[in-house]
């Protein structure tokens, strides 16, 4: 049997999962999540994590898996990853890559950098040098002690600069001297690369439907048991889309409406990030799209077989 696997991209809100399920069906696939915030086990709303029906019609892998407490990295991600594909082709099933998380895809395609792990204590200082000089002054600083990081690194992405700076601090190498040592551990698997490439206009009716369809399921509950666990500022489930605005209009801050708002507004500058992200690094994925799902399903079965 021929080591094929599916990887099935796309921005939020684009109709991943329900395209993902489908393939499944008609190819004997299992769906394993590339999505970096559905990994959470504390956030099914939120995230938008499949539903239990849908769990239920096909094996999905790596969905809540993973407590809002614990640092997990796309390096950890691969190899959770690694034994689901092989999980999957041993029980001659297609492994299905689900998400929309552009780093995630990137290990699989590209191959992750060897980077040994960085110790609490070096990612405590870091982090602490971080909240003092603020995120300018900080990026200041990150130059002078990684000059290569200039134009390659967006100031403003507060996560990969911290993580450039403990890199060099504890390695003594560049994250980019790293970065070009990396080989795909995929390179002789068939690998299938679709790209849900929806236009805005049909993209932002989804994301409102999406905000309005999360709050029916109570994702003011989820926040709130979220703010109980008083979690590090600097994890990654804080970063989570909606819990700011929610927590915000929990403290009458802003209206339900404006909370909305801005949950949309967030998620549509982050789907257009996604966008960006594929046009960068995807040049080579099937850029697919029809309005008409069965079509759509059509043009990407012919794409994967």
């Amino acid at each position: 049997m021929s080591k094929k696997i599916i990887l099935l991209a796309g921005p939020t809100a684009s109709g991943k999962s329900k395209l993902a399920i489908h393939l499944a069906k008609k190819i004997n696939g299992e769906i394993i999540n590339a999505d970096s915030m559905q990994i959470y086990k504390e956030f099914s709303i939120l995230s938008s994590r499949p539903r239990k029906s849908e769990i239920k019609k096909i094996k999905h892998h790596l969905y809540g898996i993973v407590s809002v407490k614990k640092y997990f990295s796309a390096g950890n991600w691969l190899k959770e990853v690694k034994k689901k594909i092989h999980l999957c082709l041993k029980k001659k099933k297609i492994p299905i890559i689900v998400g929309g998380t552009g780093l995630y895809f990137n290990t699989i395609t590209k191959g992750i950098s060897k980077i040994p792990d960085i110790d609490t204590k070096t990612r405590n200082n870091v982090r602490f040098l971080f909240k003092k000089l603020g995120s300018k002054k900080f990026y200041e600083k990150l130059l002078e002690l990684d000059p290569k990081v200039k134009n390659r690194i967006n100031p403003k992405d507060s996560q990969r600069i911290q993580r450039a700076y403990e890199v060099k601090l504890k390695t003594k190498k560049s994250l980019f001297d790293w970065f070009a040592k990396t080989k795909s551990d995929f390179l002789d698997f068939d690998l299938r690369k679709v790209f849900i490439d929806i236009p805005r206009m049909d993209l932002l009716p989804n994301i409102s439907k999406r905000t309005e369809l999360m709050f029916k399921e109570n994702c003011l509950k989820e926040v709130q048991k979220f703010n109980t666990m008083r979690l590090n500022k600097s994890l990654s489930a804080n970063k989570l889309i909606g819990v700011q605005e929610i927590n915000q209009f929990i403290k009458d801050s802003i209206s339900l409406d404006e909370c909305k708002e801005l949950i949309n507004i967030k998620t549509r500058q982050y789907a257009k990030r996604q966008n960006t992200w594929a046009r960068g690094h995807m040049k080579n994925w099937n850029k697919l799209y029809s309005k008409n799902f069965s079509i759509l399903l059509k043009k990407t079965l012919k794409v994967i077989s």
